[in-house]
């Protein structure tokens, strides 16, 4: 957990661009490939429809994840030229090595320049927006491609026996572009909150082996490297979480939650963000929902409500916003900036 004062320099999201795959996966396709119904569904989730990449198309983590940086780029009004470094979070490459920002950086031109991917699953765009921070802050770098992608869909089950993934997620990615503020420090990362527990690792991960999945003795092979969730494990782990790091990152800005302007909250279920709402006391304009059009898309959560919002004119110079993810790993964090 740290406070970021003094500041050397300001940073500021100069640009936001999302990348959508074109099928739409409603929750009325899913009721024809498996036991379940919309009601139950968005009862329980918020969702409706959710995006699927088609790989066989070559609509994958790259093509999406270079989509979202051009536009975010082309919003900046910048060149690809202009990037110091492309920092990409995904846990879904197209393949483990190269690495997604590696192929990107090579798509826009600007081969040379550092570029890695970061891995935190829905809590790593978070992770990579307070790195990306403290990476400009101390002077390594002047200007930033940040992504958010994710194709989880790969990894899903599309039977009853996957069901409780399956509804979930969706595929995507956004981005944003962040550059040194030479003038004006107050702009960029007040504070951060990161943390991890792989004591949980086993209640929602994709097993590789029988060996990694949570019961090897019963896993069969159509498991493996697919999505495993312990549904009421990871709900009561989000529940606790998700309120506790949003008060831990206003505590060390020393801020009341009605002092942040924007809460950018990874879109996991509707029921949890509600209750954050409540909880805080926060008006509906205050924290955006739209896992109803999307689902869960991991990585790429955080910056396609953070675009979407800045793409209608809500997200303004001199508003604080705070992105805030829990996920796999586990992980959950929180970053507080000011616009």
């Amino acid at each position: 957990m740290t406070a970021q004062h003094p500041r050397p320099y300001g940073v500021e999201i100069l640009g936001s661009g999302t990348a959508l795959p074109e099928r739409r996966l409603t929750n009325a396709d899913l009721e024809t490939m498996m036991e379940t119904s919309d009601e139950w569904i968005v009862q329980r989730t918020g969702i409706r429809e959710r995006r699927v990449a088609d790989w066989a198309s070559n609509e994958k983590t790259s093509t999406l994840a270079l989509g979202a940086l051009q536009a975010a780029l082309k919003d900046a009004g910048m060149d690809a030229s202009e990037l110091d470094l492309i920092l990409v979070a995904t846990m879904t490459p197209d393949m483990p090595t190269p690495s997604v920002s590696c192929i990107i950086a090579a798509e826009l031109g600007c081969t040379g320049i550092a570029a890695f991917d970061l891995n935190a699953a829905c809590s790593g765009f978070v992770f990579s927006i307070s790195t990306a921070s403290a990476m400009i802050q101390s002077g390594m770098y002047r200007t930033i491609g940040l992504v958010g992608a994710d194709c989880l869909t790969k990894h899903i089950e599309y039977s009853t026996a996957g069901r409780s993934s399956a509804i979930l997620f969706g595929d995507a990615a956004a981005a944003v572009v962040l550059r040194r503020n030479d003038n004006d420090t107050s702009t960029g990362m007040i504070a951060h909150a990161l943390h991890s527990d792989g004591n949980g690792s086993k209640i929602l991960l994709i097993p590789a082996d029988r060996n990694d999945h949570p019961d090897p003795e019963s896993c069969d092979d159509r498991e493996l490297n697919r999505v495993y969730m312990n549904g009421q494990g990871v709900f009561k782990f989000a529940v606790k979480k998700f309120p506790e790091v949003i008060e831990e990152a206003l505590e060390l800005a020393g801020l009341h939650a009605d002092e942040v302007d924007h809460y950018i909250c990874h879109q996991a279920n509707a029921r949890i963000l509600e209750a954050a709402r409540k909880r805080f006391g926060l008006d509906e304009s205050k924290l955006r929902i739209n896992i109803d059009r999307f689902g869960n898309t991991v990585g790429a959560s955080c910056p396609l409500v953070f675009d979407e919002l800045r793409k209608e004119g809500a997200i303004k110079p001199g508003q604080r916003v705070m992105f805030i993810a829990f996920g796999a790993g586990l992980t959950w964090g929180a970053s507080l900036w000011q616009l």
